[in-house]
């Protein structure tokens, strides 16, 4: 992303219907960076918010200077593709919104069959498109990304995919499965039918448009939608966000809310004579080192309204665009407490490609960890979700442990995948997908709610426990101060701040 040198030359648009009563909107601006994604800029009249006193978590004031996400989608159809409504009848993929009912798949037995979903959420991008035409004369236009169900199981559009990868593809010898584009509009009852694949769904050519076209996607109960006749994936962006402890309210990764005037009324709010300097977390409910952070630059006001009112402050992120601030922190933890946390679920490349696309690398969230402790901090590692019988045999914590501990970390924290009502069925969409082997353990392992069982609990902690001591990262949290640090000058003594908060209770308001 280039957002260090754009120039704030952003076309304006009318805000859309219902932003209109967000209090204090100032404008909805789109920018060429962020193709698909509106900007709603308000001007907030507060941005220090108290948590609850009946919320267990150990702070009490938060700044969350972002509402909403700028993680990429990852698939969509062009507008006009037609979809199989539940009822029988076709509508246009551009028309449809959460709440309708349409047809998906879902595997019952040795067999997918059709049966009704809804639709979950409903988006727009603008992407590289392509044309695929079958035998029968019906003709999509989709991204390269985009996957349709075959004989051979799913199929990519194009074959390239991130960093030259060779992934599975539609060649002309693919057979799509599906209903055929003639059944649309006299369906009346598919509910149960087995999904077959068929000779006039063949894949007869795959050509590229030569442009860039506004798209659509959905997610669905099913994770896939009857597109013009045959059976297509749904995008599983927004389900990452969720159960990786992001919001996944509709529009969270395309209507990004920015507090444009949060450094400004931060410093008014901490300026005030009642205000007491209690501890304030950042990152408890979004990222604030999004990549919108780099167009905004919101964080270095906050910082410094911050420590200018020796007010202590913790940092949560992924986001390696903190490194641009480290001087910055650096400056202030001369006169307040800081506690510095990264968030890091996976280290497996190929398993963060498909469970977190579009976000942060694991690669660069350890090198975010390096350039925090080269910075004379100490920083944490939130090792969450740990994800049972993908991340969790000894020999990955092993080998996780290590790497954090290599990077630098000062300590670990560890938390096991919750499957919360809104998480469970993208995450168990993405599982029958990928890892179809192990969904009857993930279904008895969490057939009681959305928590392990404490046996599983005590199993991995104590799997766990002796590796976090074998390489020093089961220490307590230290501020930056208390590793050597001396007082600036800022007249804020050691006990007047608020220890940062134990990160694995912090997590407990996710």
């Amino acid at each position: 992303m280039r957002w260090e040198t754009q120039a704030l030359d952003t076309e304006v648009y009318e805000a859309l219907p219902g932003l209109q009563r967000i209090p204090g909107l100032v404008r909805s601006v789109t920018t060429p960076e962020f193709a698909g994604v509106t900007f709603h800029e308000v001007a907030a009249r507060s941005v220090l918010n108290k948590v609850p006193a009946t919320s267990e978590v150990p702070f009490r004031w938060t700044v969350n200077p972002y509402r909403g996400c700028t993680h990429a989608c990852t698939y969509c159809l062009a507008g006009d593709t037609p979809i199989l409504m539940a009822d029988g009848r076709a509508k246009r993929l551009d028309q449809l919104r959460a709440g309708d009912r349409i047809y998906g798949t879902r595997r019952q037995g040795a067999r997918r069959r059709y049966v009704p979903t809804e639709v979950v959420a409903h988006w727009q991008t603008i992407k590289p498109a392509y044309r695929i035409e079958l035998a029968d004369g019906t003709r999509l236009v989709a991204s390269g990304d985009h996957r349709f169900l075959t004989n051979r199981g799913w199929k990519h559009v194009t074959g390239s995919g991130p960093g030259g990868r060779r992934r599975p593809h539609l060649t002309v010898r693919s057979q799509m499965s599906g209903i055929g584009k003639d059944a649309f509009g006299r369906v009346q009852q598919i509910d149960g039918a087995a999904v077959a694949s068929h000779p006039t769904l063949r894949v007869v050519s795959v050509e590229p448009l030569g442009r860039a076209v506004p798209m659509h996607d959905i997610t669905t109960g099913t994770g896939d939608f009857i597109a013009n006749g045959v059976v297509s994936h749904n995008c599983f962006a927004r389900g990452s966000h969720e159960w990786l402890e992001l919001d996944p309210g509709q529009g969270f990764d395309t209507e990004i809310v920015v507090k444009v005037n949060a450094p400004d009324v931060l410093a008014r709010e901490v300026a005030r004579r009642s205000w007491s300097r209690e501890h304030v977390a950042l990152g408890t409910n979004t990222d604030p080192y999004q990549r919108a952070e780099g167009r905004y630059r919101l964080m270095p006001g906050i910082i410094k309204a911050l420590a200018g009112s020796g007010t202590p402050f913790s940092i949560l992120t992924k986001g390696p665009l903190l490194k641009r601030d480290i001087p910055l922190l650096v400056d202030a933890a001369s006169t307040v407490d800081i506690g510095m946390a990264v968030s890091i679920a996976i280290l497996d490349e190929e398993l963060h490609r498909s469970m977190e696309p579009g976000t942060p690398s694991p690669r660069a969230r350890l090198d975010l960890v390096r350039a925090i402790r080269e910075a004379g901090f100490d920083c944490s590692v939130l090792l969450a979700p740990v994800l049972p019988w993908l991340t969790d045999s000894a020999e990955q914590l092993e080998t996780t442990v290590a790497a954090l501990a290599e990077a630098g970390a000062s300590r670990v924290a560890m938390i096991p995948l919750h499957l919360r009502p809104g998480t469970r069925p993208w995450f168990m969409q993405w599982l029958r997908r990928e890892r179809p082997d192990l969904v009857s353990r993930y279904e008895w392992l969490y057939k009681r709610g959305a928590y392990v069982p404490p046996e599983y609990k005590s199993a991995l902690k104590s799997r766990i426990e002796p590796i976090l001591e074998r390489h020093g990262v089961n220490q307590s949290w230290r501020t930056h101060r208390d590793a050597g640090h001396t007082d600036g000058g800022g007249g804020v003594r050691d006990g007047d701040a608020a220890a940062p908060p134990t990160w694995n209770e912090q997590l407990s308001l996710i």
